[in-house]
């Protein structure tokens, strides 16, 4: 049996390290180095050049001492000798200052002292005509005892005349001592910067670590762009804030739901939403999960996370098909709940006639299907002869069927008549049949359960009212009641309430008007809409269905007498 091969090891790279925590220390020590090696490099350079310039004024200094006129007077009343007392003097003043040599000369430049007796008497190494001319001297250089740090001065007896000179030399080696004793000092000083330095360099390099969670260079550009891209693709808002409140990210989507621009980022969150719900629910002024608001005609659904800086995140998702959908399933589940009555009904509208006519009593019986018709065709002719929008009076005539089977009277108010030139009709016929819906739950299972609906056209104006016999809104709910996911009642299946008046009233809004409340005649609420320009221009409207508005009417459903009698002769 062949053994099994192994994967060759790997080898160790060594190189740039990848994370961000090591790059930035490693960059941080090497800017820490270069500069404490710098800021050495430029202290020494100029520390040599100052001790030469303190050591050539230190022998200036002790030049100018040494030339008195007491020593010009021993100068020119002597000889140079050995034990002279020009020799004496200057080898008193070079032991007591520590000078290297101190050489006084006469005019010819011969010298009358010496460190080394042996020079005494001859003729200086140097040229003495600038200082035997009046000027002093500093300078570096080299002589019979080597290189040093000289100064020399005229001497000038009592009468000012110069005599001689005065030559003082500080070994160079002592100031080259001095600077080679201040390095260590120097280093000492510069390592323990470095260690202050470097020990900043690895604690802001371990908070930067911590903050970047250990990633690379490289995965934070990934995830730059993959934060891009995800922001960009998803198709939920996301809304970024910071501690006080103004916009600091905002995607495609956000600005979309939002009816906003790329402008907003940067302003305050009250400055480019204005005063509102949906602000608030962004600002974190109303907390909860899965918050309901209305922004425009949209539904928003939004959740706000808070961000360790102070600021937050929110998510906004559109929820308005949704929404639309749960309101037409709960109109739906009505509409059911209504037929489910009338097939009961019809049934025992069918055993009576069966009854009837098994008894022989056709007469009665004609009588008896002649009244149940009847019922039914004057709601559709009443509604039709006032309302001539077919989809708006297809609507009435379901919600007076419904009403009915809930035991509410239903009417048109005697003023109403509507022409078929909407603008917008099925936004119409949302508003109708949210405030419609409304007053079926408010009446339903009072005393004497009537609603009442007006719709009136005054040039392109809609003016719609609905009232009810229910228990009414108090005066100081009558604004609480437009706010979007305020309600009174229970939760219905979806889990949402609270968005047929916010709509109803945006809606309106939107076209110039307005939506209020108040109290009815009979106690309950009035729903008020004014809708400007909510019709088109006298003989402008095109019919949308057929020829006419009675081609219109059929064609939704609502049955005209004519019909009805054409349908019997048939039979």
């Amino acid at each position: 049996m062949s053994p099994v091969p192994t994967a060759p090891a790997r080898r160790r790279r060594f190189g740039w390290p990848q994370r961000v925590f090591s790059q930035v220390l490693l960059m941080q020590l090497a800017i820490v180095t270069g500069v404490t090696a710098l800021v050495t490099g430029l202290f020494l350079a100029p520390l040599s050049a100052q001790l030469d310039d303190q050591a050539m004024r230190r022998a200036l200094a002790i030049a100018e001492t040494t030339a008195s006129p007491e020593l010009a007077e021993d100068l020119t009343g002597s000889r140079p000798t050995v034990d002279g007392p020009v020799q004496a003097e200057a080898e008193r003043i070079r032991q007591a200052t520590g000078a290297e040599y101190i050489v006084v000369m006469d005019g010819r430049g011969v010298r009358w002292s010496h460190t080394s007796p042996a020079q005494i008497g001859r003729i200086v190494s140097t040229d003495p005509s600038e200082a035997l001319a009046g000027r002093d001297v500093m300078e570096i250089d080299s002589g019979t005892l080597g290189r040093s740090a000289r100064g020399k001065v005229p001497l000038r007896d009592t009468d000012g005349r110069i005599v001689g000179a005065v030559s003082v030399g500080i070994e160079y080696d002592s100031v080259r001592a001095r600077l080679l004793a201040a390095i260590p000092e120097l280093l000492a000083y510069a390592g323990g910067a470095l260690a202050v330095g470097a020990l900043a360099a690895y604690l802001i390099s371990r908070r930067l670590q911590r903050q970047t969670h250990d990633l690379a260079f490289s995965d934070i550009s990934a995830l730059l762009a993959e934060r891009e891209a995800m922001l960009h693709g998803i198709r939920e808002g996301v809304v970024a804030l910071d501690a006080a409140g103004r916009i600091r990210l905002m995607n495609d989507e956000a600005q979309r739901l939002l009816g906003l621009g790329p402008e907003a980022t940067g302003q305050a969150l009250d400055g480019v939403l204005g005063q509102g719900r949906t602000t608030d629910v962004l600002a974190g002024r109303v907390s909860g999960d899965d918050l309901l608001t209305v922004r425009g005609s949209r539904v928003l659904i939004a959740n706000r996370m808070p961000t360790d800086d102070g600021g937050a995140v929110a998510t906004l998702r559109d929820r308005t098909q949704l929404e639309q959908l749960g309101r037409e399933l709960d109109s739906t589940r009505g509409l059911i709940d209504a037929l489910r009555a009338q097939d009961h009904e019809h049934a025992n509208r069918l055993h009576t006639l069966l009854g009837l006519l098994e008894l022989e009593m056709h007469q009665e019986a004609v009588e008896f299907v002649t009244e149940v018709v009847g019922v039914h065709r004057a709601t559709a002719e009443q509604v039709t002869e006032k309302i001539h929008d077919p989809l708006l009076a297809a609507l009435l005539v379901g919600k007076a069927t419904v009403a009915a089977e809930r035991g509410v009277s239903l009417r048109l108010a005697p003023g109403t008549l509507l022409p078929d030139r909407l603008v917008d009709p099925r936004g119409l016929v949302t508003v109708v049949g949210n405030l419609v819906d409304n007053a079926l739950d408010a009446a339903a299972g009072t005393q004497d359960p009537t609603i009442e609906i007006e719709l009136k056209a005054q040039g392109r104006t809609v003016t719609l009212r609905v009232a009810d016999s229910g228990p009414g809104v108090p005066a100081e709910q009558r604004e609480l009641i437009f706010t979007d996911g305020w309600t009174t009642k229970e939760l219905p299946p979806h889990g949402k309430r609270g968005l047929g008046l916010p709509l109803v009233r945006r809606f309106a809004e939107r076209q110039g008007g307005s939506a209020a409340v108040h109290e009815s005649a009979a106690g309950g609420a009035e729903f008020s809409v004014v809708l400007p320009d909510a019709l088109t221009e006298t003989g402008a409207a095109a019919h949308r269905h057929g020829d006419g508005p009675e081609q219109d009417v059929r064609e939704t459903g609502v049955v005209e007498a004519d019909d009805i009698r054409e349908a019997r002769q048939t039979r």
